[in-house]
């Protein structure tokens, strides 16, 4: 059995993330789900005794269906928020390592995603102009991605 890094305590929950940062055509890859009314970054938790490199890469793969490598580290960011959909009514704070990964040259995917409490996710392409439009978190994403080159 494998354990997240992860954990709650009372009305308090905490996590260490790692995400992927998925560019192709200029467009960035997102994940959505019908009860959540926001995009979020392709990822999740760190297992125990798994690397934040690896962890990327097997979520990518969960979530996906495809294997993509890792570029390199973008950016870690440190996180509070209350919680919404699944965690409504808890304090969250989240460590989260976001991956840069090498584009395959193609946005094809093979996804057959649930989230963690068995809602079918979906993922999306967003051209990476149009993200002001869209709720979407990391919610900086855009800008940081304004300052990468798609490699």
């Amino acid at each position: 059995m494998n354990y997240d890094c992860g954990f709650t305590r009372g009305d308090r929950w905490f996590r260490y993330r790692a995400a992927a940062i998925i560019v192709e055509d200029g467009c960035v890859l997102f994940a959505q789900n019908d009860r959540d009314d926001y995009l979020y970054s392709v990822g999740g938790a760190v297992e125990m005794c798994e690397t934040a490199e690896d962890a990327v890469r097997r979520e990518v793969f969960e979530e996906t269906g495809v294997r993509y490598e890792v570029d390199r580290l973008a950016f870690i960011h440190e996180n509070f928020f209350e919680g919404e959909g699944s965690l409504q009514g808890l304090q969250c704070h989240e460590v989260a390592f976001y991956f840069l990964m090498k584009p395959r040259g193609t946005k094809e995917l093979d996804s057959h995603s649930t989230t963690s409490d068995g809602l079918q996710e979906r993922m999306v392409w967003i051209p990476i102009p149009d993200l002001e439009k869209y709720r979407h978190f990391p919610d900086f994403l855009g800008e940081m991605l304004k300052g990468m080159s798609e490699r």
